[in-house]
């Protein structure tokens, strides 16, 4: 089987042809954890655990290596760390923590790699100083800023004219700039703010250069599939692309660029934080909404397409998903049922759900059939049972280890209680020390962050 997918850069689908068919490489732009994702954030997170398991399925379970980052330095950050009195570390902790609580309820499986910003500072300092000596970037006034006009194919990706980029960007008109399209690569910190000794003064990285050192880091040069939400295509992807390209004398980023469409709430636009019209997992979820509801919802579209979210929507999923899991009755533990040909056809053209969802239902009275292909597209209640337990991941190693095991297991028989605010306490009381929980149907799993 071929696994086609529409590449941004092209307009057009391709064959997906890995560069090295036993480590097929695929990065996806993760959260930046500020406060809690909404659930238009986890539809990049859904879209992409549905392509890594027809990878794994087609390619093979250990020949896909995917990351998906952590912005965890961020200006939004530093914010909320002021306005709470406390570091950086907190926020992120709690922030990170919730993401994974959520992605765990929508189904959504952990990544291979999960590269956090600032573990790989000294990577970006690293291609920061490489753009340096090769004439693509260049210091002023503490900063590092990218020189547009030194690279040709500058707009490849998002295909519009420079004007309208800058525009489109609102970049900053800054004095230090050679040309008002420069962005920056690195810029000095405050003595109130988080900050990393550099070359150039203490400072932070610039968001664009986070990623391109990361994916160097953790994957290599070019990757097979670089995936995000379309509003990423610029400036952020655009600017990896060309960062990346003058770091390593050419060479592309990625093969194969993959963008979903915003989640529109109602009739209105982009649910966006900004905008004020959010709803969060945990809402939805306090709402009555089930996890195979809301993943079911986010893959109702084709995901190139705009998604409409409203109640009418989850309506419609609920009914849909009710009389299917009507059909499979009690579902025991242990592997599930390969999913139809039908099915994986549908999704391996270009990640077409509707169509996998119909072939669904042309199969909905072979019960083996049914589960196979709701358990491929990853209904979390329909997940087979891990082969690790939670107990078994834990950092026993850690002398903290007991009591922060007593806690966890405090929070969890509060949620099984459905007391949300004790819940809420010792969750908080753990981002404290820094300990990101994970919850899944296995238990939850805990780590340092």
């Amino acid at each position: 089987m071929t696994v086609r997918l529409y590449n941004t850069l092209i307009r057009a689908k391709q064959d997906l042809v890995p560069i090295d068919p036993d480590r097929i490489t695929m990065y996806v732009c993760g959260p930046t954890v500020y406060g809690r994702a909404h659930i238009g954030n986890f539809r990049p997170a859904v879209v992409f655990d549905v392509l890594q398991r027809l990878i794994r399925h087609v390619h093979g379970p250990d020949k896909l290596v995917y990351a998906r980052n952590i912005t965890d330095i961020d200006d939004k950050i530093m914010d909320q760390a002021r306005a709470e009195g406390v570091s950086i570390d907190v926020i992120t902790a709690r922030y990170e923590g919730l993401y994974l609580e959520d992605a765990a309820t929508l189904g959504v499986e952990r990544p291979d790699l999960h590269p956090h910003a600032t573990t790989s500072i000294p990577a970006m300092i690293a291609m920061t100083q490489v753009l340096i000596a090769k004439g693509h970037a260049y210091a002023a006034e503490g900063h590092v800023l990218f020189d547009v006009a030194s690279h040709g194919d500058y707009g490849s990706l998002s295909r519009r004219p420079l004007d309208e980029m800058i525009a489109g960007a609102r970049v900053e008109i800054a004095p230090y700039k050679r040309n008002p399209a420069d962005f920056v690569l690195w810029k000095p910190s405050s003595p109130d703010q988080a900050g990393w000794s550099s070359p150039w003064g203490r400072g932070r990285p610039g968001w664009h250069i986070e990623c391109s050192a990361m994916i160097a880091e953790s994957l290599g040069t070019t990757i097979d599939i670089h995936g995000g939400g379309i509003d990423l295509t610029f400036p952020h992807h655009e600017n990896e692309c060309a960062q990346s390209a003058c770091a390593h004398d050419g060479a592309p980023l990625a093969n194969i660029w993959m963008h979903n469409g915003f989640l529109n709430f109602g009739s209105g636009g982009k649910m966006s934080k900004s905008l004020g019209n959010v709803q969060s997992v945990a809402d939805l979820t306090a709402a009555g909404w089930s996890g195979d509801e809301l993943r079911l919802a986010l893959l109702s579209a084709h995901y190139r397409q705009p998604l409409g979210w409203d109640e009418a929507l989850l309506g419609q999923v609920r009914a849909r998903l009710d009389k299917w899991l009507r059909r499979l009755g009690d579902v025991p533990r242990g592997p599930r049922p390969p999913p139809p040909a039908a099915v994986l056809d549908a999704l391996a053209d270009d990640l077409n759900t509707p169509a996998a969802l119909a072939a669904i239902a042309g199969v909905e009275q072979d019960r083996e059939a049914l589960l196979g292909a709701l358990a491929f597209i990853g209904l979390p209640s329909l997940a087979p049972e891990r082969s690790r337990t939670a107990a078994a991941s834990k950092g026993h190693d850690d002398p903290a280890a007991g009591r922060i095991d007593g806690l966890v297991a405090q929070r969890t028989a509060a949620r099984r209680a459905r007391d949300w605010a004790e819940s809420d306490r010792l969750r908080d009381a753990l981002a404290a020390e820094g300990i990101v929980l994970e919850d899944s149907p296995a238990g939850t799993i805990w780590r340092r962050a």
